[in-house]
């Protein structure tokens, strides 16, 4: 029964979808749902009129997939892509799930540099941080279901002292965020704080012509501007171009590249060694993989 989870001042807005099902109206879905909660709740709370729905958020969705109806309740709340410390919007920001996603398709590990030269608000450094710590995604963000009264605060806190329990603090990370803006490093730095990762990543304004490092082994993961716009498409290119001269130099690492652009590997003169089809969003793009010579293993002392 609705009632053994809704509380009687439950607020409980109801979300729908339909795929390929004859009931394909989904504002006439979600509204039969909604009568058909709400009855229920009368017998239980012995209401006769509307309820008030003034209390904790218990939003309700109802999904058609071929003509099969699921309901479930959010637990969440905002998307589990927001992890809770990027609270400043820059131009074109990459969704933190997508940016971790990128990472641990790489063959970066905490022991290898990871270097973003196109690193904008931060998420690409923050996010392999927060890997490298073995931090939990949700540790900073708030869910749903916490104001729900239903559930002990005290599993809220225990679950939380675990994960912090999990995490390595005390590794030692080389990542570096790079950005030609000074306002997006303010940004990066202040997110980076947010997560509680700004002690294990260094963030530097530098243009890309720039760029250089005595570090060998490194995995150069970034994602560039994409050029979606006709009138920066130009610029965009000449800006490939000098990736492909400025990553020249460092034929130890491996780069890692994010785009949308269809002529990338020509115009960065350089074939992938592995392309991938990703979404950022609703843009289709690719991720460029370009591997470089593994590491030499660490001698061991017997």
């Amino acid at each position: 029964p609705w009632a053994d989870w809704l509380p009687e001042n439950a607020n409980f807005p109801v979300e729908g979808k339909s795929v390929k099902s004859t009931l394909f109206s989904v504002s006439d879905c979600q509204a039969i749902v909604k009568k058909a909660i709400v009855e229920s709740m009368k017998k239980k709370y012995h209401h006769r009129k509307w309820f008030e729905e003034d209390g904790p958020c218990y939003t309700i969705e109802i999904s058609l997939l071929k003509d099969v109806a699921t309901l479930t309740i959010d637990t969440s709340g905002t998307g589990l892509h927001k992890r809770g410390y990027r609270k400043l919007s820059t131009s074109a920001p990459l969704k933190e799930t997508l940016a971790a996603a990128i990472i641990n398709l790489s063959f970066w590990n905490p022991e290898r540099v990871l270097l973003d030269p196109f690193c904008g608000s931060g998420t690409i450094p923050i996010e392999a941080a927060l890997i490298g710590l073995n931090a939990a995604p949700g540790l900073h963000r708030e869910f749903a279901a916490e104001s729900w009264p239903n559930i002990s605060k005290q599993l809220w806190t225990d679950a939380r002292q675990e994960a912090e329990d999990l995490m390595c603090r005390h590794i030692k990370l080389q990542i570096r965020g790079t950005d030609i803006n000074p306002k997006v490093m303010s940004i990066a730095r202040y997110h980076a704080k947010l997560a509680g990762v700004n002690d294990f990543i260094s963030f530097q304004q530098q243009p890309l012509s720039e760029l250089r490092t005595k570090k060998k082994y490194g995995c150069l993961i970034c994602n560039p501007p994409y050029g979606e716009r006709l009138d920066n498409t130009e610029e965009v290119e000449l800006l490939y171009r000098e990736m492909g001269q400025v990553f020249q130099p460092l034929d130890t690492w491996s780069f890692y590249v994010l785009t949308s652009h269809p002529n990338f590997e020509r115009i960065f003169g350089k074939r992938a060694d592995r392309r991938r089809k990703l979404y950022n969003g609703r843009i289709e793009c690719h991720y460029y993989q370009f591997y470089g010579p593994r590491p030499p293993k660490k001698k061991m002392n017997l």
